[in-house]
């Protein structure tokens, strides 16, 4: 089992090195069906709220040489094969920074409380574990939504599994454009393949 919080602690100055915020570092089953993990890290510019290819490629050259210095000195930060993955947050991103919650306040999330969750120290929640509507900021360790069917719920940071913004008009309307950057040098190759 990987060590997150240490892995944060290692990767975030790489990050900042180059400019960058991290928004979550989280380890996942691999989707190449070979039995290992993915070490996911998103991060954005705080220029753009992204990332695009060659800045994704950068830092994670910078996260690989770092954990490839360790393991050699001989520190086992990540047990058995792993996929690294860099990539932007996106649009509907992931909530993990109490800043996540007060600057997209004003626009709808999902959020769900960790197993085992009894709604304890969370006012207006009942036994509830996903809440959906639009977010209302945070105060101190509790996050505020005005969650459907229920209206103003608060809900401890600590407690939260997951949360993340939910794709609608409004908030791809309050993102920033996307770099497109190159986009006019794809090629599309319509090449047929020949039967053998």
């Amino acid at each position: 089992m990987s060590d997150i919080a240490r892995l944060t602690d290692l990767i975030e100055p790489e990050a900042a090195a180059l400019g960058f915020e991290l928004v979550r570092v989280k380890m996942m089953p691999s989707e190449a069906g070979d039995g290992g993990e993915a070490l996911q890290i998103m991060a954005e510019d705080p220029a753009t709220g992204q990332l695009i290819i060659e800045q994704c490629a950068e830092l994670s050259r910078r996260v690989s040489d770092m954990i490839d210095a360790r393991e050699e000195a001989g520190e086992v930060l990540i047990e058995g094969a792993y996929h690294l993955e860099v990539s932007s947050p996106g649009i509907d991103r992931p909530l993990t920074r109490e800043k996540d919650f007060t600057n997209w306040a004003g626009h709808e999330a999902r959020i769900v409380m960790t197993k085992g969750w009894s709604g304890d120290g969370a006012k207006g929640s009942g036994e509830q574990r996903v809440f959906k509507g639009e977010l209302i900021g945070i105060d101190g360790d509790m996050v505020q939504i005005d969650a459907v069917n229920l209206g103003k719920v608060e809900l401890p940071q600590s407690k939260i599994h997951a949360a993340k913004l939910v794709l609608t008009d409004a908030l791809i309307a309050a993102t920033k454009p996307i770099d497109t950057t190159g986009a006019e040098d794809i090629v599309e190759d319509t090449q047929e393949k020949a039967d053998d």
